[in-house]
């Protein structure tokens, strides 16, 4: 088993100029296989296509919240309104300025293993697959790769008690 077997294929992407309010609503109505429920992550391709980044729902969510908070003990401090007061400054600025620009990638002829280590290192939950022109034809999730092992489980269980 390869990658591109268990990959999702391409479907939607962003743009590095996209802004954080479109690329919210991609992220939330995009399609994974044939159903449309949303993703947790997209890769971010320049005009020729090349991958340059991923922008996930937690990079939008450091989106608003301002890194000098990491800092602070917070103990009596009002929440009250600062999400969406922040969020609505954030809503026009662009997707080069929050996506993670170090993407782990995979080769779409890769073995389910290597993929397996590579998620594990890295501690990623999805990886986009290139071809052999460094193009994104998919992405793999950490999900499907699971509900491969567990089938895998299964039959050999079965297997065990047939004998």
């Amino acid at each position: 088993m390869k990658a591109k077997d268990l990959m999702i294929p391409l479907q939607e992407y962003l743009t590095p100029d996209h802004t954080l309010k479109e690329a919210a609503n991609f992220l939330r109505i995009a399609g994974r296989g044939e159903e449309k429920i949303g993703v947790k992550a997209l890769p971010v391709l320049d005009t020729k296509g090349k991958l340059i980044g991923i922008l996930s729902i937690g990079d939008i969510l450091k989106a608003v919240y301002p890194k000098y908070m990491y800092q602070m003990d917070l103990g009596s401090f009002t929440w009250d309104g600062m999400v969406e007061t922040i969020a609505k400054k954030m809503a026009d600025r662009k997707v080069k300025d929050f996506m993670t620009q170090m993407v782990i990638t995979i080769r779409e002829d890769a073995p389910i293993m290597e993929c397996v280590d590579q998620m594990l290192k890295h501690n990623v939950k999805r990886v986009p697959v290139l071809n052999k022109e460094n193009k994104v034809i998919g992405i793999l999730y950490e999900r499907d790769i699971f509900f491969f092992i567990t089938n895998a489980m299964q039959n050999s269980v079965e297997v065990q008690n047939d004998e």
